[in-house]
């Protein structure tokens, strides 16, 4: 069986246990908690593709998923647009500023990315915390364009309240659904593709992928786009879940938990960031009691990840698996002697 084949199947696999878990669980926390790991997962994946498959140690990823949620935030306030539209409008938002900052990187390696990325984040950040002069006079007192401080409330949803009452989170679940497994298939088939092939040589020795026709410039304006549409459609789908967008989206606390799970469950890989993703989850639900202790905890994690499993989880699998198969050899080949 090939790579992609396997990984397809187990594409296929995972939702299709996933779709019986509200079914398992019947608690609505356990549900809206799984929506949740949803989102971070679709954002981790595909800040997989420009970080570990192409190489780019972008920051922006965060950016991105809070233009998502902004634009589709604001569309439902302001103009009343239906979140099945306002949704995908957020996402080719997120596209569009996903280029352009890709084209301010594009002379850029390494560390420089990073922080100009990073900045770019923190920019928008503090325009929407100082936006404070009034745009409109709802009843509720004075609201910013972009919503200052106070973000955005009660701009629409899905639907499902109408059709399934109290339990409208259960729909938000199969859209999470939904909007993980496409990610997921639309990653595999990008590593698996000759495209894929280009960004790693990129990432792995530039001069040698230029030497052999590989355009870094266009290449790196592929993968910034491509990542970005499903990272701003995990940002619309966190607005429309939520109910509510605030500057709290672009937190650099929020960041680093995200680019935590990258590494945790393994750089470049296909399912080393929903791996990860779970993992930390778990991990800071089970701590969630312990108070200013919780973040010390994830730092702990972190750390005995990075210096026990450089690889993350998945490589830490790999080796087990391989050494499984040459210790099973090894003993087939003996008693073949005997």
């Amino acid at each position: 069986m090939t790579a992609m084949r396997r990984d397809l199947l187990l594409c296929g696999l995972f939702a299709c246990v996933a779709l019986f878990w509200p079914m398992i669980s019947g608690m609505r926390y356990s549900i809206t908690q799984t929506t949740f790991f949803f989102i971070w997962a679709t954002v981790v994946v595909q800040w997989n593709l420009v970080f570990g498959i192409g190489g780019i140690f972008s920051l922006a990823q965060v950016a991105i998923f809070a233009i998502g949620a902004y634009v589709t935030a604001m569309l439902g306030y302001y103009l009343g647009t239906s979140m099945l539209l306002a949704m995908p409008a957020g996402a080719v938002v997120a596209v569009v500023a996903s280029i352009i900052l890709g084209i301010a990187c594009l002379r850029l390696y390494g560390p420089y990315v990073a922080l100009l990325t990073i900045c770019v984040s923190q920019v928008l950040y503090v325009l929407i915390v100082n936006d404070t002069d009034c745009f409109t006079n709802p009843p509720a007192g004075c609201m910013p364009l972009m919503g200052g401080v106070r973000g955005f409330s009660r701009f629409g949803d899905l639907g499902f309240r109408d059709w399934l009452g109290a339990g409208f989170y259960v729909g938000n679940y199969y859209v999470g659904l939904l909007l993980l497994s496409a990610a997921i298939l639309f990653s595999i088939m990008i590593i698996h593709s000759p495209m894929g092939l280009a960004f790693r040589a990129l990432r792995d020795n530039p001069v040698y992928a230029a030497a052999r026709g590989v355009d870094r410039l266009r290449y790196q304006l592929w993968i910034f786009g491509l990542s970005a549409f499903f990272t701003g459609l995990a940002g619309a789908f966190y607005a429309v879940n939520t109910g509510v967008v605030g500057p709290v989206v672009f937190s650099f606390q929020h960041l680093l938990f995200l680019l935590s799970m990258i590494i945790v469950g393994g750089i470049g890989t296909v399912w080393g960031p929903v791996i990860g993703a779970a993992v930390l989850m778990l991990a800071d639900e089970a701590m969630r009691e312990l108070g200013d202790f919780r973040d010390i905890g994830m730092g702990l994690i972190l750390v005995a990840c990075v210096v026990l499993m450089p690889r993350g989880l998945t490589g830490l699998f790999h080796d087990i698996s391989t050494r499984l198969a040459k210790s099973s050899g090894t003993e087939g080949e003996k008693s073949c002697q005997r």
